[in-house]
């Protein structure tokens, strides 16, 4: 629903902008960290999932699949694959056999982490570069992306 007040261009405008931005700045920084981070990176899809058990330590499977807008067998097959590589446990609910909550292994956390630091470092650097107006706008923007984004995907955090 929109504010009768705003105009359709001026929404088309910002929804057509976002769509383009946002993944242009996304692989922009995903490049720059893999350029400079020492190890391999994983694919996308590992990587969301470790970065959504690092939010949501214990979740299972069904919950990462709803949040990740993924298919539970598809997140059973990266599970099984990172908890071969070392980077995820499967922990066995106390009540119900059948079920297996996710946590990070120390190794993924740290790698998580370093990769964050990065990512904080490269964009602090870009952000330098902006006037004072632009570095505002943008921190005026993060409470309004973070609710496009749950609206978008409603079991995102």
């Amino acid at each position: 629903m929109t504010d009768s007040s705003t105009p359709r261009r001026d929404i088309d405008r910002v929804a057509s902008g976002l769509a383009a931005c946002l993944p242009a700045l996304h692989r922009a920084l995903d490049r720059q960290v893999t350029a400079r981070y020492p190890h391999p990176k994983p694919p996308e899809g590992q990587l969301a999932l470790l970065r959504f058990v690092a939010q949501r330590e214990g979740a299972t499977v069904r919950e990462a699949a709803e949040a990740l807008l993924m298919k539970p067998n598809n997140v059973s097959a990266l599970v099984s694959q990172l908890t071969e590589q070392g980077d995820l446990e499967r922990r066995q609910d106390s009540a119900d056999k059948r079920v297996a909550h996710l946590h990070l292994t120390a190794t993924a956390r740290e790698w998580l982490t370093e990769v964050r630091a990065l990512q904080t470092a490269f964009v602090r650097q870009a952000l330098t570069s902006l006037t004072e107006g632009q570095q505002g706008a943008l921190g005026s923007a993060l409470d309004a992306l973070d609710a496009l984004t749950r609206h978008l995907n409603p079991t995102a955090r």
